[in-house]
């Protein structure tokens, strides 16, 4: 096995960059790693001539017992969720964990992995764990600092809206015995008005 890998990958280090025939004249297939065979009549590459761009061919096929393995040797197998880790096999697959989910989701699975001991494909899962788990605190972190920042304020709104409280119940006070007065001075008036009648 480790001899087939080893000339896998000789063969690839040596493997042309299959380039689709007048990919530098057509913008819309520029940057594509789509190969599609040239059908044309006089075409060069189809022709095989010398000096053109090669076409892929049966002769730069990998090994067919080492075809689709990584380069450790292991099979890939993508996971997504923690349920399909149980069905992992150690000695011979090795777990790509998707790039989609979310820090906790891998976290999750990474975990879970290293204790299953299964072998992480993608990226080291240590340093994974620990990218992670550091992003998280510096998170925590910041979410109590906003917390703390979000209480200073409603602190100082309170202070300054138990003054306004406090004038407002004054003038609610002076109000009441401005109406006080006013009344008493129409009782006064009226009192007057009745004797004299």
């Amino acid at each position: 096995m480790k001899e087939l890998l080893q000339i896998r990958k000789e063969m690839k280090e040596r493997k042309p960059h299959f380039i689709r025939q007048d990919d530098h004249r057509r913008m819309r297939i520029q940057n594509q790693d789509k190969w599609r065979k040239p059908k044309g009549v006089h075409s060069k590459i189809r022709h095989a001539f010398k000096g053109r761009r090669k076409m892929p061919s049966p002769g730069y096929k990998s090994p067919v017992a080492v075809k689709g393995l990584h380069h450790s040797g292991l099979k890939m197998v993508h996971v997504a969720t923690e349920k399909e880790l149980a069905k992992v096999n150690k000695s011979s697959e090795g777990i790509i964990v998707s790039a989609n989910l979310g820090m906790r989701r891998k976290l999750e699975i990474l975990k879970k992995a290293k204790e299953l001991g299964l072998t992480v494909l993608n990226f080291n899962s240590d340093d994974k764990i620990k990218k992670i788990e550091e992003n998280v605190a510096s998170r925590k972190k910041r979410a109590s600092k906003k917390d703390a920042k979000k209480e200073a304020k409603s602190q100082k709104t309170e202070a300054k809206a138990e003054p306004k409280a406090e004038d407002s119940k004054k003038d609610s006070a002076e109000s009441q015995s401005a109406e006080a007065k006013k009344d008493a001075e129409k009782e006064e008036k009226k009192r007057v008005l009745t004797k004299k009648e």
